[in-house]
């Protein structure tokens, strides 16, 4: 089963849906192809009923399952590997992968890591902000219109993941237990205060430069070990900055 993704460590987010029927017809193309961990984060529309309706009988566990929370934060926070995906692309949202790719680079991350692979709302899905908290960005290719229906995105994605795990060809890359979410964000919090004592960065627009820092640190996930090794230097820095101006 090593080359294998592993289904239970992989978790739909769907973040401010606004539509009920899509969270019910997300639950559906999930129990279609295997997953079956789903977190909604601020729902504009949460009609249990419609969302039933659309859901159908057989997806119904998915849904008494399902995690419903107001912060993003508090959804991915647990996770070690967080996946944004986006119609658009720009400057600050370069796209770093494609459905079939992430599947088989999850073959080896979902071994030892929890994965969260995210949504955005239907009218324009994940933001910038949101995107910062990810390890890479997915792009759904499409001839003509970039924009695809909610469910319809999240079954592209469940779709591959199904069909990398039934190709008995796939071969594993192990990836060691990673940083979740809220030890990434304490060493971002962290570094962003240890540079801005050396003034590397300027203290009335210092997230400006951290985007570019977290864009570069997320292109080689962190474990959780080199996480605290990056914190025993913002330590340093500090210590170093504190005695420089007391001299």
């Amino acid at each position: 089963m090593g080359n294998k993704i592993k289904l239970e460590n992989i978790a739909i987010v769907l973040v401010e849906p606004q539509i009920a029927e899509n969270i019910g017809s997300t639950a559906r193309a999930m129990n279609n192809m295997g997953l079956r961990k789903l977190i909604v984060v601020n729902p504009g529309d949460f009609d249990m009923g419609v969302i039933l309706k659309t859901a159908t009988h057989n997806s119904i566990h998915i849904l008494e399952e399902m995690e419903v929370l107001d912060e993003l934060m508090d959804a991915i926070g647990p996770y070690n590997y967080i996946v944004g995906t986006t119609a658009r692309i720009g400057k600050y949202r370069p796209i770093l992968t494609t459905p079939r790719s992430l599947a088989k680079d999850l073959i080896g991350i979902s071994q030892k890591n929890k994965v969260a692979i995210l949504f955005g709302r239907e009218d324009r899905g994940l933001t910038n902000e949101q995107l910062r908290y990810c390890h890479t960005i997915v792009n759904i290719p499409t001839a003509t219109s970039t924009s695809l229906n909610l469910a319809q995105a999240v079954m592209v994605i469940s779709y591959e993941i199904y069909m990398t795990n039934i190709d008995e060809e796939s071969v594993i890359s192990y990836v060691p237990r990673l940083a979740n979410k809220f030890e990434l964000e304490e060493m971002y919090e962290h570094l962003k205060r240890a540079l801005i004592k050396i003034g590397f960065l300027d203290p009335k627009n210092p997230d400006h430069w951290m985007w570019n820092i977290r864009r570069m640190l997320s292109r080689y996930p962190l474990q959780a070990k080199e996480v605290q090794i990056i914190r025993g230097i913002c330590r340093q820095i500090e210590w170093f900055a504190e005695n420089k101006k007391n001299q």
